[in-house]
């Protein structure tokens, strides 16, 4: 397996380079290696992969500081790509929608300048357009996994015209003036610079009598229900990919994806660190005195946990194994039970007859930290 190449080599930036210096070394190496300019090389592609994975690294704080600390050992376990899932170039696209633009295919600084990606001077089978939604789960089902069915609304192809934008008889003609590429092209100096046909407007062909029932436009939105498996372990924040449930292409090509944005709701107990869970359990003073046991709820429901005498209050205990499963394969996180003392506000008269006699003891029986304590305060005043 090729050894990876340092993600700041990459992009030849400097280590303490800032991030809109990052992504500007990144936008001229995406424009030098795009697949449009280098139609059928292997190596081209890859080096434009290469980048787009030191980008992705390197652009979020959070990556980028465990790379500087591990580097790319922090990722062996996930994606080839930093965490992010590049299946092919067009999520690439999707992904840097900022670099890209929206469309998926070489927008945004782009514009005017490549159709699509692989295009080399002829109109592709571009995918359909990507979506994205919102998905809302509870705190137990990201540590469960789940199945969740979202409605959203998004183009379908018409059936009337079956997506060809044609009334029944008809079909679109072959644009005369881009003979059917949907661009056009223009030699200056070295580079040579496709813009859209402005009578097609990119689509390659005329519809000279549009179909009624969708205006022309080759699809009519219609609302959806998609279940979403969501695995167990999942993170808030976290993408989730569900190939060819984005919209469909008008030339052709594979559907879009769609990306489900997860966001966990917080619990009133249980909270997250890392695959850790943090809960805080109270005990009485006699109890975190004297020891006990104590059923402590977690997740997978209730577990017995020892309190040794002597315990403080915020001590950390541990459950072993009782954290969240890991996404990549590894070993799962602890429950993590922090103590908290609680100190009675009102007492009963035989509590307080309890406590003053206790209080009699300990000024009897001073311990030495105690009593180290009471001499550093006298030797203050005095």
């Amino acid at each position: 397996m090729a050894t990876k190449r340092d993600y700041y080599e990459v992009l030849g930036v400097a280590k303490d380079a800032k991030t809109d210096d990052i992504k500007s070394a990144y936008r001229k190496l995406a424009m030098k290696y795009h697949p449009d300019r280098n139609p059928g090389d292997k190596e081209a592609e890859a080096k434009f992969k290469e980048a787009a994975e030191a980008y992705d690294v390197l652009r979020d704080d959070d990556k980028r500081a465990r790379y500087d600390r591990l580097g790319h050992a922090a990722f062996q376990q996930g994606g080839g790509y930093g965490g992010a899932d590049f299946s092919n170039i067009q999520d690439i696209f999707s992904h840097f929608s900022d670099i890209f633009g929206g469309g998926g295919g070489g927008g945004g600084i782009f514009d005017g300048l490549f159709s699509g990606f692989g295009g080399g001077g002829q109109r592709q089978q571009q995918a359909g357009n990507s979506l994205k939604c919102r998905v809302n789960i509870n705190f137990k089902e990201s540590f469960t996994g789940c199945a969740k069915t979202i409605e959203l609304n998004r183009n379908e192809l018409c059936e009337t015209c079956k997506g060809s934008g044609a009334a029944a008889g008809t079909q679109p003609k072959r644009c005369p003036t881009c003979n059917g590429r949907g661009q056009i092209h223009q030699s200056q100096g070295f580079f040579s610079i496709s813009t859209v046909c402005p009578q097609c407007g990119g689509a390659g062909s005329i519809i000279e009598k549009p179909c009624a029932d969708c205006r022309g436009q080759g699809v009519k939105t219609k609302t959806v229900r998609i279940q979403v498996k969501i695995p167990a372990g999942i993170a808030d924040g976290s993408r989730l990919r569900i190939p060819n449930e984005g919209e469909p292409s008008l030339q052709s090509g594979p559907r879009g994806d769609l990306f489900c944005y997860i966001f966990v709701e917080e619990d009133q107990f249980f909270q997250r660190n890392g695959n850790d869970i943090v809960c805080q359990v109270p005990i009485s003073v006699a109890q975190a005195a004297l020891g006990t046991t104590l059923d402590v709820p977690t997740l997978q429901g209730r577990a017995n946990m020892k309190i040794n005498p002597g315990t403080q209050h915020g001590q950390i205990y541990r459950l072993r194994g009782m954290g969240f499963p890991d996404l990549r394969g590894g070993a799962k996180g602890d429950q993590i039970v922090a103590v908290a003392v609680e100190i009675p506000k009102k007492l009963s008269p035989e509590q307080e007859k309890l406590y003053r006699e206790l209080a009699k003891i300990d000024d009897q029986n001073v311990s030495p930290e105690r009593k180290s304590f009471i001499d550093l305060v006298k030797g203050y005043f005095n």
